[in-house]
């Protein structure tokens, strides 16, 4: 998804797969959650690829359609918490439809829950949106007026956000996933997972020599409609009784738009260890203290 995968979480698709890098980022430790050594129940992920993890090392074996990585934060909490047992069935291009059909050769996500289960995180809703398909338009139109804000003309001609539009037609079938959970696993703590920081507030907060595909107008657009989108994912959290997990603000400053190192999030180039556009293993390993801080608070 552009870099805004939002997903953004994102469906993954042969060029996105093509960029990926095989090197190696080896993970810091996750301190333990304060509450106990071993968590008193099962804990089972759900979600898109902002929580599998696509093209950070190592990818788990048998995955390989939903690029599940052992080093995502649903593997690096459990190995914080120390759960009865573990299960994770994100998967990448997931969508809130994933979680009772199939995903091509995927089952429902919503198969591995039951009334053991006392943990369950969910990240989803980017694909919903669309933001893959956003992602694409947006670069490509960035190429026609870099300085401008091609994208949001696009997207609100006419008069109306289609972005913001889908956001909202978004809200209730997030609602419904987090009711979905509740019905399968009544004893369950939920937590609802937002996105990171994937692009910054302007283009003059990219860092030097660091380029951005984005039109230079259409960066404070895409955050914006980013940030539209962890609120209404938090509101639903607060309506359906889950603790929302705000993984944005801890990510400021380390979006797609800065240096190896200091990024979170890949870009579209020189990306390494990571799907374009999606979480790097320091992204996931800042997901999981965020996590974690929820599940102290």
């Amino acid at each position: 998804m552009l870099r805004i995968s939002l997903s953004y979480p994102v469906r993954a698709t042969a060029a996105v797969a093509a960029v990926a890098v095989a090197l190696a980022i080896s993970a810091l430790a996750i301190t333990p959650a304060r509450a106990a050594d071993r968590f008193s129940g099962a804990y089972v992920a759900l979600g898109d690829s902002y929580t599998s993890g696509p093209g950070i090392p190592g990818q788990v074996p048998g995955s390989l359609l939903c690029f599940r990585s052992d080093h995502n934060y649903p593997s690096l909490l459990a190995r914080a918490i120390n759960p009865a047992s573990f299960t994770d069935v994100s998967c990448a291009g997931a969508v809130t439809a994933s979680m009772t059909s199939p995903q091509g050769l995927a089952a429902p996500q919503f198969k591995a829950l039951g009334p053991d289960d006392r943990l369950v995180s969910v990240g989803i809703g980017g694909n919903d949106v669309g933001f893959a398909s956003i992602a694409v338009t947006c670069i490509a139109l960035a190429l026609l007026d870099p300085s401008g804000a091609p994208c949001q003309a696009h997207y609100t001609s006419g008069g109306t956000d289609q972005v913001a539009a889908a956001i909202a037609q978004t809200a209730p079938k997030i609602a419904a996933v987090l009711r979905g959970i509740h019905q399968r696993a009544p004893h369950a703590r939920v937590l609802l997972i937002g996105y990171p920081d994937i692009v910054p507030d302007s283009a003059s907060d990219c860092a030097p020599g660091v380029n951005d595909p984005l039109a230079a107008g259409d960066i404070p657009w895409v955050n914006g409609e980013e940030k539209a989108l962890n609120r209404m994912l938090a509101a639903q959290a607060a309506a359906n009784g889950a603790t929302y997990v705000n993984t944005y603000r801890s990510s400021i400053g380390h979006d797609a738009c800065q240096a190896p190192g200091t990024r979170w999030i890949e870009g579209v180039v020189n990306v390494q260890n990571a799907f374009p556009i999606h979480p790097n293993a320091l992204g996931m390993r800042n997901d999981t203290r965020q996590i974690l801080a929820a599940l102290n608070g």
